[in-house]
């Protein structure tokens, strides 16, 4: 993260990891061990969130684990061959 001076209300403004946009509103997620400074939810997404071992997209929800792997949906898992999981009926 790159903080800047305050301006002249005192504001503090940081650099989005991804974007490289300097915003007064940025914030900072912490997950495990990784940690990002960003200016917008796209940007964090972009950066921090998992991505389904079937079908490549990001996980914004709980998704699904088995066997050490995140799947966006019990569909992909079962197309990965985890037949144990199962959509809640």
């Amino acid at each position: 993260m790159t903080t800047t001076a305050p301006d002249a209300v005192g504001t503090f403004t940081a650099t989005c990891d991804v974007c490289g946009n300097v915003y007064d509103r940025s914030f900072t997620v912490n997950t495990g061990n990784k940690v990002g400074t960003f200016d917008s939810f796209e940007c964090a997404i972009h950066a921090m969130a998992p991505e389904c071992e079937h079908c490549g997209c990001k996980v914004l929800g709980h998704g699904v684990e088995a066997d050490g792997q995140i799947f966006c949906c019990a569909h992909c898992a079962r197309m990965s061959g985890e037949d144990q999981i199962v959509d809640r009926v």
